[in-house]
């Protein structure tokens, strides 16, 4: 593991409310919600004919594909919020499909040209169940105390390891242990056949929640789904440079930079961790105090406000710092 840096950075902890979904949905000639399957989801087909009951087989699959392409849909559930809507309309337009952000017959073609088993099965190994796992305080003093910000649970590892929500996990595997070493679980498969080519630039877009990777072409070969800033605390709009990559921050509270912090709170450091308010990664930009993190609440990646960084799930964050490197642009945009 690499070994914690101490950075001084904006809290860009979660401020307000969730952001209502909206839109068209489609569905699945799989099994239905309760019964996700394996066999299942690695068959669900599209059904998009007028008023097709929305099915939760066929929206897991599109998931799993649209993670493997490098559109990310955010933490996976199986449920076609605005995260994932988001991600299928960016995936259009950059295969030249119309940008409805629902899975037409022309997306879902080109989305299952990728074959590969969409759940495949996992070992829980004795590293996956070691720990050490605690409860996490909201409270930032509370965050403080503890040596290390780790895994509540085995579950939330798991979770992360397979960017699915533990609930959803859960769900997959209702007569297993997530706890016990040796067990088969059912996973989904979130390892991409293609690499990601090189980067050359990163754009941030306010208008869809959004962080994306360029090329030198000026062509998108990633996107991940972003929370970016808030009223408060509006996203830094312009041209900056990335100023470093850190992993496994150490986090410097100092609630004199939160408009909303506890007036009993002094300045404090907050020990790495997944679970640390800017997660395992620290991409920071020659804006002082922001950058580009992870979190420890992948959920609510997209449909909350920030304290004005821009943040990303653990993994997508983790892809993002594999790369990018000093010196390169990062353009910020509404």
């Amino acid at each position: 593991m690499d070994k914690p840096r101490k950075i001084r950075i904006l809290g860009c902890v979660i401020v307000t409310a969730m952001f209502a979904a909206s839109g068209p949905v489609f569905a699945g000639k799989s099994a239905p919600s309760a019964a996700l399957s394996a066999d299942a989801v690695n068959g669900a087909t599209l059904d998009d004919s007028p008023g097709a009951a929305p099915n939760r087989g066929a929206v897991l699959r599109a998931q799993v594909l649209l993670d493997r392409a490098h559109y990310s849909p955010g933490e996976i559930d199986g449920n076609l919020g605005s995260t994932t809507r988001g991600a299928i309309a960016a995936y259009q337009t950059a295969n030249g499909i119309s940008a409805s952000g629902n899975v037409d017959a022309a997306t879902w073609t080109k989305l299952t040209s990728d074959a590969a088993p969409i759940l495949d099965t996992y070992t829980i190994t004795d590293k996956d169940v070691a720990g050490p796992f605690r409860p996490i305080p909201t409270d930032m003093m509370a965050k403080s105390a503890l040596p290390s910000l780790d895994y509540s649970s085995s579950a939330e590892l798991l979770g992360e390891k397979f960017h699915v929500s533990p609930t959803l996990l859960r769900q997959l595997n209702p007569d297993r242990n997530l706890s016990k070493a040796g067990e088969n679980i059912v996973v989904p498969n979130v390892v991409s056949a293609t690499p990601l080519p090189a980067t050359a630039k990163v754009v941030v877009d306010r208008s869809d929640s959004s962080v994306s990777l360029l090329d030198a072409a000026g062509k998108t070969i990633a996107r991940f789904p972003a929370t970016t800033g808030s009223e408060h605390d509006p996203l830094p709009v312009g041209d900056w440079v990335i100023q470093e990559v850190s992993r496994n921050p150490v986090f410097h509270y100092n609630p004199a930079l939160f408009w909303d912090a506890n007036p009993s709170h002094s300045k404090a450091e907050i020990k790495p961790g997944p679970n640390n308010p800017v997660g395992v990664v620290w991409v920071g930009l020659s804006k002082e105090h922001y950058g580009i993190h992870g979190t420890p609440e992948p959920s609510k990646i997209s449909k909350t406000q920030s304290h004005g960084c821009i943040r990303l799930t653990n993994w997508d964050a983790s892809t993002l710092a594999d790369s990018v490197s000093k010196g390169m642009p990062a353009l910020l945009q509404e």
